[in-house]
């Protein structure tokens, strides 16, 4: 029969455990924040040995930053996938985003943008969590750039610019907004401000 410890050692050895472990932390970090789950939390909850962990994330930043990075590529695939219905109505896929975001905001479980609040947790400026994080910032002003400037108005740096202001003063204030309102004050916020913007 085999003991205690060689039944950890099995589990340990699955080709799953990295994303055991990163599955268990990214959800305790999300519930609880970053600095305020310990490594020996996650291998608890992950059942795994600490030594797991720290072969895949011989850091507690690089568990972070694993976690902030699949976050991200959640958040770009979403984007992209609601982008690719509208090649050619860059207003349409303004809007589009706008009621995806206010659905997110509206779900129970919601605590706000990842990235947004793990770089509140460090006031280090070249922490490697605020870095990808700060990566996650510059991407969306970009793409919000590439649709303003499809919308040819005036200024399309500054309509980027507010509607970044928009979307990541949404992230921080889904606790003022009622589960079945976000999506239409996103929306009609968004609405003003195109008009602003067409009319110089």
């Amino acid at each position: 029969m085999p003991t205690k410890n060689s039944s950890s050692a099995a589990r340990d050895s699955a080709p799953d455990v990295r994303e055991r472990i990163l599955d268990t932390a990214s959800r305790l970090f999300y519930e609880r924040g970053v600095r305020a789950v310990g490594v020996d939390l996650v291998v608890l909850e992950a059942a795994v040995a600490k030594t797991s962990l720290y072969r895949y994330f011989p850091t507690k930043d690089d568990l972070i930053v694993a976690f902030l990075e699949r976050e991200d590529l959640d958040f770009w695939a979403t984007w992209d996938g609601v982008a690719a219905q509208f090649p050619d109505d860059p207003a349409g896929e303004l809007d589009a985003h706008m009621r995806w975001i206010g659905e997110r905001l509206a779900r129970s479980n919601y605590r706000g943008c990842p990235q947004i609040n793990v770089a509140a947790e460090f006031a280090e400026q070249d922490h490697p969590a605020r870095l990808v994080s700060r990566r996650h910032m510059v991407a969306l002003r970009g793409r919000l750039l590439d649709i303003a400037r499809r919308l040819n108005v005036p200024r399309p740096d500054q309509l980027a610019a507010q509607l970044a202001v928009l979307v990541n003063g949404a992230f921080v204030s889904s606790g003022l907004l009622a589960a079945d309102e976000a999506t239409e004050v996103l929306r009609a916020a968004l609405r003003s401000l195109l008009d602003g913007a067409r009319g110089g």
